[in-house]
């Protein structure tokens, strides 16, 4: 992964649109964000999502932020406003199966290649989120916390979770013992409690410790909901 072009810098109170705005004055023009939802479920599918957002107010999505800190319903009419202004967007949905084959570090890197290779339009430069992701055939950049500080990222993680979370709700409809539609596959004390009393259903992950314990598959207690350290 590439740093910034020569000569241009982000303030930190440039906003949501400083990265974009740092370069496109350098003359990089399609900037995609890329970032995922899921990856710490421990149930229900791993998506990503990918989105280039227009320069000038066309790019600006009313209300835009880091979906962790929006509302169901301001997540919701972000991606409305997402999906009418992108140049592309995209998303992937890795399955809890191939998580499980390919452990969550390894299918999180592939979902976020295979969100940015499915852009109609070709980037020339892509923004991650916290972590820097190879194999993407063009210049990018890792950016700390960039779902809430560079808005391409920002409105990828609302594509990525307004479409696991509605994933996840209809999942509910097939396995309602585990209310799937309230945690989304993450683990709570009510999520904990089912996998105690039901055992895990076939889109739990089972390199997660939590599942295999509920399985009868881990005698040892180990960290709760975390993959083991010879499986990461």
């Amino acid at each position: 992964m590439s740093l910034l072009p020569r000569g241009s810098t982000v303030r930190r109170d440039a906003g949501l649109y400083g990265y974009e705005r740092a370069l496109r004055r350098h003359g990089v023009d399609l900037i995609a964000g890329v970032d995922e939802a899921g990856r710490g479920a421990c149930a229900g599918p791993l998506v990503a999502g990918a989105a280039i957002l227009p320069a000038g107010q066309a790019g600006v999505v009313p209300g835009l932020a880091d979906s962790k800190l929006l509302t169901e319903k301001a997540r919701e009419k972000c991606y409305d406003q997402i999906v009418r202004r992108a140049l592309a967007w995209s998303v992937v949905i890795i399955e809890h199966d191939e998580c499980d084959r390919l452990g969550m570090h390894v299918a999180n890197i592939e979902a976020l290649r295979r969100a940015v290779a499915r852009l109609d339009v070709r980037p020339h430069y892509v923004l991650t989120d916290g972590f820097p992701v190879d194999g993407l055939g063009v210049p990018g950049l890792a950016v700390w916390k960039g779902d809430r500080v560079a808005a391409c990222i920002a409105a990828a993680s609302v594509l990525a979770k307004v479409t696991r979370d509605r994933i996840m709700t209809g999942l509910d409809d097939e396995w309602p013992a585990y209310d799937f539609k309230t945690h989304k596959g993450y683990i709570t004390d009510v999520h904990t409690a089912a996998l105690t009393e039901h055992g895990p259903c076939p889109i739990h992950r089972m390199r997660f410790v939590n599942v295999r314990r509920a399985a009868g598959l881990e005698p040892d207690p180990g960290g709760p909901g975390l993959e083991s350290p010879h499986e990461r």
